[in-house]
């Protein structure tokens, strides 16, 4: 349900509808939302967030391009990333700073001008100048760190309980289904142009609507609005510090934290790097020649892309439900659901990878069956690929052993999200531990308790819903 109220009833006092209730900012101030406005606010915040993962992995859908372009061998281009990871993982805990005690509706808005501004003026650089075309990247990352860390609270604050869940799984949809499209818009840009500058300059166009409608139609709720919370005037919050000493105190959200970042070790390399081992598989095949020049076969980039679409939607929707369906018998489902996906999902990629040699059609099967299993859990992108440059540099330059390198850097891959599989195991020993001593009273910093909720809806399993 939405926060949302109605005309004030008999005596004078404000009557709750059947799907909301009229919510304090304070004991004076009362804040109201009608429900068609949090489902229009919901629908924007998934608009933006599908374009904001369509620029993580539009630089992979016309990679090939790009390294030409600008001349970057493999181990350089793994560059772009770690940059656009790097400027994200350091600016994401000040946004989430700021969207504590700013206007979080000021911080998006801030964060969409950041990155599609940064994209746009990519598309002009000059190959003399690359390194300012990592600097962009850079400055997109900070830009998606606004939208990835407050969107998923702006979420929790407007609705409750099952409806926020099913909300929550949609907006995490739109994550792969962001993802792939970056791919299929890359390279189909590409094929209709034949230059890959204009898939920076189609994407701005899209964030001009989304910042509009942000503005227009995405309301600022008070923390907490929609659990009817109170924000008693003069209570001294806590500063940033209690709030990571008081998170790290909490065994289930570090070892939750460090499975979601085995999931994103392994989604990163292989969003960004698959289509391009799936395009030398094709050469060492003999179905194609390599490319040696502008503009390169995109057809991988657009096979994976929908591949990521397809086993996106399929792959959330199957993990909400398996949650929300087992959490009824047992408490600890969500960690355990991850747990045993992330497993299963190691011999996925690992047949995919060592079966690309063999068979292109097997290596498909199996990559699409560990996208499907990985595909709840989207975060933050990592860079595999310096291993790849390391392995390469003492062997012999062919297009064979450039294969064989990427190949055997991704093979890394299996071991981190099984390493994955057991932190989440973990997480499943000290789950019920740790809600029980949160719902105690008195513990904690204050505020402590919003920020382990704010932290825990931006960053774990899609389907979690608050104790």
């Amino acid at each position: 349900m939405s926060a949302e109220c109605r005309e004030p009833g008999p005596g004078g006092h404000s009557g709750a509808s059947g799907s909301g209730a009229c919510l304090p900012r304070s004991t004076s101030a009362p804040w109201c939302l009608p429900r068609w406005r949090a489902r229009a606010a919901a629908a924007v915040l998934c608009y933006v967030n599908l374009l904001n993962y369509m620029n993580w992995f539009i630089v992979a859908g016309m990679l090939l391009d790009i390294q030409n372009f600008f001349q970057i061998q493999d181990s350089n281009a793994g560059l772009l990333q770690t940059v656009f990871i790097c400027c994200l993982l350091l600016s994401a805990p000040v946004f989430g700073y700021l969207g504590d005690r700013h206007s979080r509706k000021a911080t998006l808005s801030i964060g969409i001008l950041l990155w599609s501004g940064a994209g746009l003026a990519s598309s002009f650089i000059s190959p003399q100048y690359s390194w300012l075309f990592f600097l962009s990247r850079g400055v997109v990352g900070i830009g998606s760190a606004s939208y990835s860390t407050i969107a998923p609270t702006v979420l929790g604050d407007l609705f409750v309980r099952d409806q926020r869940t099913r909300v929550l799984a949609i907006f995490y949809i739109f994550i792969p289904v962001g993802s792939g499209l970056g791919y299929v818009l890359g390279s189909a840009v590409l094929q209709l142009t034949g230059n890959w500058r204009w898939g920076f300059r189609v994407m701005p166009c899209l964030e001009a609507v989304a910042l509009i409608l942000l503005i227009a139609l995405v309301p600022d709720p008070p923390r907490g609005a929609a659990e009817k919370q109170e924000e008693a005037v003069g209570t001294p919050r806590s500063s940033w510090c209690e709030d990571v000493r008081y998170l790290g105190r909490n065994w289930s959200f570090v070892w939750s934290t460090l499975g979601v970042t085995a999931i994103a070790f392994v989604t990163g390399a292989l969003g960004f790097w698959a289509p391009k081992f799936l395009f030398e598989a094709r050469v060492v095949h003999g179905l194609q020649p390599p490319c040696l020049q502008d503009p390169c076969n995109s057809q991988d980039s657009l096979i994976f892309g929908i591949l990521t679409v397809v086993t996106g939607i399929i792959g959330v929707v199957l993990g909400a439900e398996a949650s929300r369906r087992y959490k009824k018998v047992n408490p600890r489902a969500e960690p355990l659901i991850c747990a045993c996906s992330l497993l299963t999902a190691a011999p996925c990629l690992y047949l995919a990878l060592v079966l690309a040699p063999v068979t292109l059609l097997a290596s498909y099967v199996f990559l699409a069956l560990g996208e499907l299993l990985l595909s709840c859990n989207w975060a933050v992108v990592a860079d595999i690929l310096l291993i790849s440059g390391i392995l390469r540099a003492g062997r012999p330059d062919s297009y064979l052993q450039s294969f064989l390198s990427l190949q055997q850097s991704f093979l890394c891959c299996t071991f981190v999200i099984a390493l994955g599989g057991g932190c989440f195991l973990l997480t499943a020993l000290r789950l019920e531990g740790d809600q029980a001593l949160a719902r105690q009273p008195g513990t904690g910093t204050p505020d402590s308790k919003d920020a382990e909720s704010r932290a825990l809806l931006s960053g774990t399993r899609v389907a979690a819903e608050d104790p």
